[in-house]
């Protein structure tokens, strides 16, 4: 690469479903994070690419940050402040609305909680409200000044994620911050994750969003099998975990109908993304302790943490 290129990494961290997700794929311009209604669907940190002119921005989507009560909470959380300590600029996303409307709530709890992280750790961030749109005037420039007040940022955005409202000022400011160097990825490419983990957050999204007042935070996939055909197309076999069998009960469907449509979403968007016929074979297992497992901590890319 020549000379006056700049490369660096943006953390983009928050409360469970502020809207991080929703922003970097805004500012990458394309799927990188599954999106759910759910809280805490990011579970491990996920790395976007955006290019600003001459800047390689790698943006690293980070789970939420909440207050953990199990392993799987705990490595999560442990990521998102790894992915923070590590970047050239942090991002604390925040829910304006959610915010507002409960200001005692859990969002404005584990929110607070980032803040005084931040300042604990003498790092400085940039303040994104997100949700503007569903927020007077009135109420928001409070909520900004309480924060900012803090003393923990050095910027404010006010911002739609979902809408692409001045999500453009948000990535020229991380751009701002990336320092001298070459770039770390192809110009083209958007993201680094590998297929056969993509494969698995894509399935694990269309399940939430089928199945999230049914099937409460107790489900992962797993892609089992990554098969190349002759003809250009793939096998791939998924296993999804549930915790007992009741919630099998409730993936399968009646006759199978509820996993048959999940696996015919799953199979559009992938072969929308990876540009090829997909044959996608979905199983569902039982394992009431999958979130004890060292493999699915490996798979996902985040430490498994003793008791």
């Amino acid at each position: 690469m020549s000379g006056g290129t700049r490369c660096g990494f943006a953390a983009v961290i928050g409360a469970p479903n502020a809207g991080k997700s929703t922003l970097v794929n805004a500012i990458v311009g394309g799927k990188v994070s599954i999106v759910t209604p759910k809280v805490q669907t990011t579970r491990m940190p996920v790395r976007g690419v955006a290019m600003r002119g001459n800047t390689q921005i790698v943006i690293v989507d980070t789970p939420g940050i909440f207050k953990p009560r199990r392993r799987l909470d705990r490595a999560m959380v442990k990521a998102a402040w790894a992915g923070a300590g590590d970047a050239d600029a942090v991002v604390l996303i925040v829910d304006a609305a959610e915010m507002a409307k409960n200001p005692d709530g859990l969002a404005a709890r584990d929110t607070w909680s980032i803040v005084e992280g931040l300042k604990a750790g003498g790092r400085k961030a940039a303040l994104v409200l997100n949700k503007i749109d569903a927020l007077p005037r009135a109420q928001l420039l409070p909520l900004a000044d309480r924060l900012s007040a803090e003393g923990a940022f050095d910027a404010v955005f006010m911002i739609s994620a979902l809408k692409g409202d001045h999500v453009n000022d948000v990535a020229d400011w991380m751009a701002a911050r990336m320092p001298e160097g070459p770039w770390l990825y192809p110009e083209d490419q958007a993201a680094d994750i590998p297929l056969r983990l993509l494969a698995a957050e894509i399935t694990r999204e269309k399940l939430y969003l089928r199945l999230h007042d049914e099937l409460p935070y107790a489900s992962a996939v797993l892609t089992e099998k990554w098969e190349e055909r002759k003809d250009g197309s793939v096998r791939i076999d998924q296993v999804i975990y549930v915790q007992r069998e009741g919630q099998k009960a409730i993936v399968l469907g009646k006759g199978g109908a509820t996993i048959k449509k999940i696996g015919e979403l799953a199979r559009a968007e992938m072969e929308q993304l990876f540009g090829r016929r997909v044959h996608l074979f979905l199983f569902v297992k039982v394992d009431e302790k999958w979130t004890e497992s060292r493999e699915h901590y490996a798979e996902w890319g985040l430490e498994f943490p003793q008791e």
